[in-house]
């Protein structure tokens, strides 16, 4: 009988610079959550429609692609503990500027230089770095259950901060503040959590850098291959392609957007969407600690692949429900099993590549997802920007998303991690 590891193992060999990580990842996805909720409603509320609203939000995951790209290729040279910091700047530098002006120019800078996530998801260099340092202090053996912890910590940061996000804009909104005040006051608390990140990067040890586990002599050679990564290229690209693919597909329905589908069919408010939306995460995060026991009986890639294949199915079914209470219940279903594929991807990626590859790897892997899901919103706004069409980008991701798992299965399910082969 397969139970959630509630005894948490693989945590008890978590050092003090693994807690940090994970109190870090919290932080970060706090601040993600609670901006994601409120986003959409700020900036039209600023006067972007929704196909400007698109545009946006694709050249800032773009801009986060480039940015991102650049700096996990070389974190392990320059010091991950550096580049970390340098990430939290841009995240609190993107946020202050999002929250004081409304001009469209402005904002497509700071979204494409800084940090901002329409998704609620992560984007900018955290999410590989984090994976590659968290592998290096963790065994292979208990590497996927931290991962899933990982993963559950952020699910549960990201579902607090969309109920805060929503609590916070409703509790002002009753005062004298305009809404779109209440939202810019979620937009300065992002901010002012990207200064508290950049704060508790800074408490992170030299143990964490790459140069400290027996790979220093290989680092050198691995850094003048493909962007850091040399004997894995093919994997990676290969793995690189099908994210994108998949995250295409995500694009369409980022939180963003889904949050504004509630309101636009069934004319939900914030407050109560702060609450679907809290629920749908934390269903996703205990759906994520879950994995780990899935895979260590059935493997990596089929977990992936047969908790993936359900919960896309269930996407189709969103909007096809007539009322409020039927289209929370079919999400917060897919959202139950949505997630059980993130803390496997993540681990199998780390297992799949030498070790003084992986910030480089999980950074190619990383940008190849932002790039898929930078494209997306561009048609998912026009779409949304026609009231005829709003149901469409759920059957698109859904359809996608079907098609990449049957295809990450013909590729991978042979190509197995080490731990598997034991």
């Amino acid at each position: 009988m397969l139970t959630i590891p509630l005894k948490a193992k693989g945590l008890q060999v978590l050092t003090p610079d693994g807690w940090l990580l994970f109190l870090t990842r919290f932080t970060r996805l706090f601040a993600y959550g609670s901006l994601s909720l409120v986003l959409v409603f700020y900036l039209t509320g600023l006067g972007l429609s929704e196909s400007q609203t698109g545009i946006l939000f694709t050249l800032t995951l773009l801009g986060d692609t480039v940015v991102s790209l650049y700096l996990t290729t070389r974190a392990d040279r320059i010091g991950r503990r550096r580049v970390l910091i340098i990430g939290a700047i841009l995240m609190a530098a993107a946020g202050l500027i999002f929250a004081y002006t409304s001009n469209l120019l402005f904002l497509i800078v700071a979204g494409t230089i800084g940090v901002i996530s329409p998704s609620g998801h992560e984007v900018g260099p955290f999410l590989p770095i984090e994976q590659a340092a968290l592998s290096h202090i963790v065994p292979n053996r208990t590497r996927t259950e931290v991962f899933a912890w990982y993963t559950l910590a952020g699910s549960f940061a990201t579902a607090i901060g969309s109920l805060c996000g929503g609590g916070l804009t409703n509790a002002l909104q009753r005062t004298a503040i305009t809404p779109v005040g209440s939202y810019r006051a979620v937009v300065i608390l992002y901010a002012a959590l990207g200064v508290l990140l950049a704060f508790f990067f800074t408490r992170l040890s030299s143990a964490a850098e790459v140069g400290l586990h027996g790979e220093g002599s290989a680092l050198p050679t691995a850094m003048k291959t493909f962007w850091g990564v040399g004997d894995s290229r093919n994997v990676v690209l290969k793995l690189s392609g099908l994210f994108a693919l998949d995250s295409f597909a995500g694009g369409f329905v980022v939180q963003g957007f889904a949050v504004y589908w509630f309101y636009l069919r069934f004319g939900a408010d914030a407050g109560t969407l702060g609450v679907i939306f809290f629920w749908a995460n934390v269903f996703a995060g205990v759906s994520a600690l879950l994995a780990s026991r899935l895979a260590s009986r059935f493997g990596l890639i089929r977990t992936m692949v047969f908790t993936h294949l359900p919960s896309n199915i269930l996407l189709i079914l969103v909007p096809l429900m007539p009322n409020l209470p039927l289209a929370v219940a079919v999400l917060l279903v897919r959202f139950s099993i949505s997630q059980m594929d993130v803390p496997t991807r993540q681990s199998y990626i780390m297992a799949v590549v030498r070790p003084e590859e992986r910030s480089a790897a999980a950074g190619i892997t990383g940008v190849a997802r932002t790039i898929g899901a930078a494209i997306a919103p561009l048609f998912a706004g026009f779409m949304f920007a026609r009231p005829s069409l709003i149901n469409v980008p759920f059957v698109i991701a859904g359809t996608m998303k079907i098609i990449y798992d049957l295809l990450l299965y013909k590729g991978f399910v042979a190509v197995q991690p080490p731990e598997e082969t034991i």
